[in-house]
């Protein structure tokens, strides 16, 4: 056979065993796959993966405001329902060895332990309380003992609305929960709990303590459900069961807001400085915190925020290190993004006089004036209810809206 015979029979032979090659590959997968583009690839950090799935890229957080270019969330982007099971999570015993870790109190001990641990099981959910035109949703941080302040709230300003007024949607409320701290407790207040929930259908339960240092992990769990079940709510308040929210003055603030904008606003806290006494609530070694003040941000009493920011703010809370502290770590979270909490006279988280014997604190004529007063024990807030929207007289109206 001649040189070129032999070359062409060659040719013949490889383009022959590559087409073979190719529809042997394209027979073995589906087009859907074909299609797809390779999964990306997996990192070994924990804080950089999710239990959520999502992956966030925490340096794009990191950058100056005018550098971070911030799309508006979309309701594809994340997982569809709760996606978090079981509860796989063990302490971080390296901290034990930690001179000043010693020192620390059981409760603050025990958030080091678990800090890692961000999301947990849901226990109780209601994705329908999104469901139809919803303008405002009232979101209510409980704790599992405490029926009598939920049903006081459900009596009083979390009642539910059909309607906003001026052709907005409806008002609906939700309250938050962990499980009972103390574990000869647990069955009993899971029961009653579930009793309650089958009566009102308006609690949101995850499988993590009730306890002061878990709040933070309250507020990372909404909003992670938000992003999921809410994507389109135009408005939250965010609250404690403890305290005095006038629904109507709400309405009125939000009448001309729009969901589009960076809105949380409350009773903000400028120039803050972490406590630095071990025998406070707030105590913050400074390995934990080290400068001099926290960023702005609103009392966690009450504030109220737009609901395309919270959806922001679920993203970038998901860059940061949980702090033991929820209303500050809000903060921080707000400070990623680039955005100042605004302050509003009619937010009163410390009482409408800080001075406690004021009689201006018992005055239903000023709560009648504001948007959110703290605190007030269930009798007093059903007492005060009562007074508010009975035969009031006032010499004069405060203007704060």
């Amino acid at each position: 056979m001649s040189l070129w015979k032999r070359t062409l029979y060659r040719s013949a032979c490889l383009a022959l065993a590559l087409l073979v090659a190719v529809t042997v590959f394209q027979r073995s997968l589906t087009p859907g796959q074909f299609l797809q583009e390779p999964p990306p690839p997996t990192l070994g950090s924990p804080k950089a993966q999710k239990l959520s799935g999502n992956l966030v890229n925490p340096k794009s957080f990191w950058k100056s405001p005018k550098d971070v270019v911030d799309p508006t969330p979309t309701a594809s982007q994340g997982p569809q329902t709760w996606d978090v099971t079981t509860t796989n999570c063990s302490a971080n015993v390296n901290l034990t060895h930690q001179p000043w870790f010693q020192g620390l109190e059981p409760h603050f001990r025990q958030f080091l332990f678990y800090r890692h641990c961000r999301y947990f099981p849901m226990l109780m959910n209601h994705p329908e309380k999104c469901g139809g035109d919803v303008y405002l949703l009232v979101v209510v941080k409980s704790v599992i003992t405490q029926h009598d302040r939920r049903e006081a709230i459900r009596q009083t300003w979390g009642r539910e609305w059909e309607s906003a007024g001026r052709g907005r949607g409806a008002v609906r409320t939700l309250f938050l929960l962990g499980t009972a701290s103390k574990q000869e407790e647990r069955t009993h207040y899971q029961q009653l709990l579930s009793y309650e929930d089958r009566l009102y259908r308006d609690i949101l339960q995850w499988d993590f303590l009730d306890s002061f240092f878990n709040l933070t992990l309250k507020e990372i769990h909404f909003l992670k459900w938000l992003d999921i079940y809410c994507p389109n709510i135009p408005f939250i308040f965010k609250g404690d069961d403890d305290v005095f929210v006038n629904p109507t003055n709400l309405l009125e603030f939000l009448a001309d807001r729009q969901p589009q904008e960076n809105l949380f606003v409350g009773d903000v806290l400028q120039r803050a400085r972490p406590i630095r006494r071990k025998d406070n609530k707030y105590y913050i070694p400074p390995i934990l915190y080290s400068k001099a003040s926290y960023p702005p941000y609103a009392g966690g009493g009450g504030f109220l925020m737009a609901g395309r920011l919270a959806r922001r703010l679920h993203h970038a809370c998901d860059t940061l290190e949980l702090y033991p502290i929820d209303d500050v770590f809000l903060g921080m979270c707000l400070e990623v993004l680039g955005v100042q909490p605004t302050a509003h006279k009619g937010f009163k988280t410390f009482g409408i006089s800080q001075n406690r014997s004021s009689r201006m604190n018992k005055e239903p004529c000023f709560f009648r004036s504001m948007l959110v007063v703290h605190k007030l024990l269930p009798a007093e807030l059903l007492a005060m209810w009562g007074l508010v929207h009975g035969n009031l007289t006032c010499s004069r109206k405060l203007q704060v809206l």
